[in-house]
């Protein structure tokens, strides 16, 4: 069974994520089937990047996302939009849809530091 889930990446204390198609079996930083996109939880807000059209095929040979990746999802919209996509829209105006949705976020590349930590 295929799963869309996240991959860790990033140094230590700093994580990021990249959000793939894997094998249910292989382990978290293992092998992966095709990287979808990327998941930043350090920016303000969350930096998300997905290829929805890439996800619709993965999800309609039945992969299934896992919770985290579900709840990345419906923060941009993505399965509203395979939703509307399985009741007949095109995938044209759905990806026209997502592009504005994207380039509407106000997105501060860096990312937050986090207060040092009292010994």
């Amino acid at each position: 069974m295929v799963r869309i889930r996240l991959r860790r990446t990033g140094l230590r204390n700093q994580p990021s994520y990249r959000i793939v198609a894997a094998d249910k079996e292989s382990p978290r930083d293992g092998r992966f089937l095709e990287n979808l996109g990327f998941y930043n939880p350090r920016t303000e807000p969350s930096t998300i990047e997905v290829n929805e059209e890439r996800v619709f095929h993965w999800l309609d040979n039945g992969a299934q996302p896992s919770e985290s990746v579900t709840q990345i999802f419906n923060s941009v919209g993505v399965l509203d939009r395979y939703k509307k996509f399985k009741d007949g829209e095109s995938m044209d105006s759905l990806l026209e849809e997502a592009k504005t949705f994207f380039e509407s976020r106000q997105v501060d590349p860096k990312t937050r530091m986090e207060a040092p930590k009292a010994k």
